[in-house]
C-alpha cells in the first residue's frame, strides 16, 4: 500500500506518544467523515504517518482554533466563577467581621453597664452601712432618751413619794 502524498512519519515531529495520538485524533475529527482527506488521514495513520498536506493542515488548524476557543471560553467562565466565589467569600468574611465587631461592641456595652452596676452596688453597700450606723445611733439615742425620761419620771415619782412621805412625817 502506497503512503498518501504529503504524509510524514509521526516520529519525525518530536512529539510524545500521547501528543501523537491527540494529533491523529484531531486530524481524523477535522476532516469530515467520508471525505478523501479523511480516508487519506486514516490510511496515513494506519501506516504510522501523519498527513501533512495543505488541506489537512488547514482543517487541523481550524479544528485547533475551535478547540482553543472553547477552552478559552471555558477558562473565562471558570475565572468568572472563581471571582464570584472569591467575592462571595470576601463578602461573607466582611459580614462576619461586621457581625463580630457588632457583637464585640455589644459585649463592651454590657461590660460597661455591669461596671456601672458594680459601682452602684458598692455605693449602695456603703450607704446601707452608713444608714445602719445612723439607725444604730438613733436607737441608742432613743434608748437613752427613754431611759432618761423614765428615770426622770421615776425621779418625779420618787420625789413626789418622798415629798408626800415627808409631809406625813411632819404632821
Amino acid at each position: 500500500m502506497a503512503s498518501p502524498s504529503g504524509s510524514i512519519p509521526d516520529t519525525s515531529l518530536g512529539l510524545t506518544n500521547e501528543e501523537t495520538q491527540i494529533l491523529r485524533r484531531v486530524q481524523m475529527d477535522a476532516n469530515a467523515a467520508g471525505s478523501s482527506s479523511s480516508r487519506a488521514a486514516s490510511r496515513a495513520s494506519s501506516q504510522g504517518l501523519l498527513l501533512m498536506n495543505s488541506s489537512s493542515l488547514e482543517s487541523v488548524s481550524r479544528h485547533f482554533d475551535t478547540l482553543m476557543g472553547r477552552i478559552q471560553a471555558r477558562l473565562a467562565y471558570l475565572e468568572q466563577q472563581a471571582e464570584m466565589a472569591s467575592q462571595a467569600q470576601y463578602d461573607r468574611a466582611g459580614n462576619a467581621i461586621e457581625m463580630a465587631d457588632a457583637e464585640i461592641a455589644r459585649l463592651n456595652a454590657i461590660n460597661d453597664e455591669m461596671d456601672e452596676l458594680d459601682a452602684d452596688w458598692e455605693r449602695m453597700e456603703k450607704l446601707k452601712g452608713i444608714v445602719k450606723q445612723y439607725r444604730t445611733r438613733m436607737e441608742e439615742i432613743e434608748r437613752r432618751a427613754e431611759s432618761s425620761s423614765s428615770s426622770r419620771r421615776d425621779d418625779g415619782k420618787h420625789k413626789k413619794h418622798h415629798h408626800s412621805s415627808h409631809k406625813s412625817c411632819r404632821r
